[in-house]
């Protein structure tokens, strides 16, 4: 099915979030949409999928002018969208999130489940997508996740099939397999629009290419161009890709963790014996395919694991046992890896989220009495100092762009005095130019004599940033090597196989 978009414009209030876009997908095409967050891609896909409603311009099939006022219609129209965070239900299973809003029924109005589950097996055969239709979502990993919700748009025979960014959540395998599906999707003639900032895989799948600055089109790219050519169109302005930064001058340990064992809430270990130092001015990248411990780790050095033995020291103090209270008082920094449940109140303004965690004293409340004119020059300096995109500090943070909301939680942790600085995931969803500044900001914390943990998914990340490098699977460490180990090391690692070199920990 072709789709057409001809001068589609949408504002809210004084921002025009599309201004007179065109974009045209033919049948069985794989067309890219590529731009910063906060461009406009999601709001334009929104309009497409009747979430919007425009106000100028025409949304064409094959020709035909669509006038949609709801998900519905466009899903009747043939016209499918997995969304950046999966709406799925995790108490039901695969087979009644697939027949949600469209139930089979038999004689008398009953649910035919059977009907829901055959549909799912044919599916999930037809594209080898391994999905079990009575299997519980929320007993789902994240990348089987995606592949219900692509059953469920492929259920109600989606012609067009819009992709919103879909390899935020996930690991460099998971999105191996996510290119192989489009391909595949690509093959049976469905049309497919790919939204992403993920320049790699941009140049991977994609036919072709049209980029979105600031609301607009503003160019048109073939997938032979190279990464800067793409960035550069995303941002205006020529990119850094490589992140630059000196030989570290190491100081004292200033965190030093040993025998650190964590037990989750069904008591099953996940985190096993795990020891290791960050120096002053290091980063410590820790590696690992995601689920294999990182999380409630960095949970544990932060105060967030309940069951927790062993020792967590910074510059001497004992920090196992504390408060979450204590632990930021102790001057730790935490990016948590996933910004709207455990980083931000997304119907708080931007001002209110940069001091959450500063809320009990000075200099942002006095005598219990909140000092607005303080605050107000502190959120307008941070806006300001990490190029926030937002109308005013007094914007709900739920209404910016991933990667802006990102910058609200940086600006909020690296402005207080640390002792230690705790990323997790701190680029995930976030677009080129904005993991040009954040790395920046991860440099420039460790220059200034700050020890850093950053964990990620993202190998070019850790290898990027990195001073060392320690890699988790299964709970445990299975080894501790230099920043400049290579990729295919790192990659066996990741599937537990020990390094060999002699003197790297393990």
């Amino acid at each position: 099915m072709k789709l057409e978009l001809r001068g589609i414009t949408k504002t809210f209030g004084s921002l025009v979030a599309n201004d007179h876009i065109d974009l045209t997908v033919e049948a069985g095409e794989i067309h890219c949409l590529l731009g910063e967050n906060g461009a406009g891609k999601s709001t334009l896909m929104n309009v497409l999928y009747g979430l919007y409603q425009a106000d100028g311009g025409e949304i064409l099939l094959n020709d035909d002018v669509q006038h949609f006022s709801g998900p519905g219609d466009a899903m009747r129209a043939g016209i499918g969208m997995v969304h950046q965070h999966f709406m799925l239900i995790p108490v039901f299973t695969v087979a009644e999130n697939v027949m949600l809003g469209h139930e089979p029924t038999k004689a008398g109005g009953r649910l035919d489940l059977g009907a829901a589950r055959a549909k799912v097996r044919e599916i999930s055969d037809r594209f080898g997508f391994d999905v079990d239709p009575d299997a519980l979502v929320d007993d789902l990993p994240v990348g089987v996740q995606q592949r219900v919700e692509i059953i469920k748009a492929l259920s109600r025979d989606a012609k067009v099939l819009v992709f919103d960014e879909p390899t935020a959540v996930l690991t460099p395998q998971e999105t191996d397999e996510l290119m192989a599906i489009m391909r595949q999707l690509k093959a049976a003639g469905t049309s497919i629009v790919f939204i992403t900032h993920k320049l790699r895989e941009v140049r991977e799948v994609a036919d072709r290419i049209t980029v979105i600055r600031l609301g607009k089109v503003v160019g048109e790219a073939e997938p032979t161009a190279s990464n800067a050519e793409l960035a550069s169109l995303m941002v205006g302005r020529a990119v850094e890709l490589t992140v630059q930064k000196e030989a570290p001058t190491l100081g004292e340990v200033g965190l030093s963790v040993s025998g650190l064992t964590v037990v989750d809430a069904i008591g099953q270990v996940v985190v096993n014996d795990v020891s290791f130092d960050v120096r002053r001015g290091e980063v410590l990248a820790i590696a690992g395919v995601q689920g294999n411990g990182q999380t409630e780790l960095t949970e544990a050095l932060v105060g967030l694991q309940e069951r927790v033995e062993g020792s967590i020291t910074l510059d001497g103090t004992e920090l196992n046992g504390s408060s979450v209270r204590a632990v930021l008082d102790a001057g730790v920094g935490f990016v948590p890896e996933d910004r709207k449940e455990d980083g931000l109140v997304g119907e708080f303004s931007i001002a209110e989220n940069l001091m959450l965690d500063r809320a009990d004293g000075a200099p942002f409340v006095k005598n219990g009495a909140l000092q607005l004119t303080t605050l107000t020059a502190f959120a307008r300096d941070k806006v300001a100092e990490f190029d926030v995109r937002t109308p005013s500090i007094e914007t709900p943070v739920a209404r910016l762009s991933g990667g802006n909301q990102q910058k609200v939680v940086l600006a909020r942790e690296l402005s207080r005095d640390l002792r230690l600085f705790v990323a997790a995931q701190p680029t995930r969803g976030v677009d080129v130019g904005s993991i040009e500044f954040i790395h920046k900001r991860v440099i420039e914390t460790r220059d200034a004599g700050v020890p850093v943990i950053v964990v990620s998914t993202e190998l070019d990340e850790v290898t990027a940033l990195a001073d060392r490098i320690m890699v988790m699977y299964r709970g445990r460490v299975v080894g501790i090597v230099p920043g400049d180990t290579s990729r295919d090391v790192l990659g066996l690692m990741m599937a537990g196989e020990a390094p060999q070199n002699e003197g790297v920990a393990a």
